[in-house]
């Protein structure tokens, strides 16, 4: 039976839960390092992002009252 965690300092239920997060996790940072996929550099993706937030503020519904 695998030992349980404390909810209070781990997400996982178990340390097997979380050994097989931790080895998926690790395997898609990999991939992406590899991947040769174009890269986006960080102020365009920020840029970006933050021209969605602006947007969404903007919108009549996202301000109530």
């Amino acid at each position: 039976m695998p030992a349980t965690l404390d909810p209070l300092i781990s997400e996982f239920a178990t340390d097997e839960e979380a050994n097989s997060y931790d080895r998926w996790f690790r395997a898609r940072v990999q991939a992406a390092i590899d991947s040769k996929d174009k890269r986006i550099p960080h102020d365009q993706v920020m840029a970006q992002v933050e021209a969605v937030m602006a947007g969404i503020e903007s919108r009549p519904s996202a301000n109530p009252g």
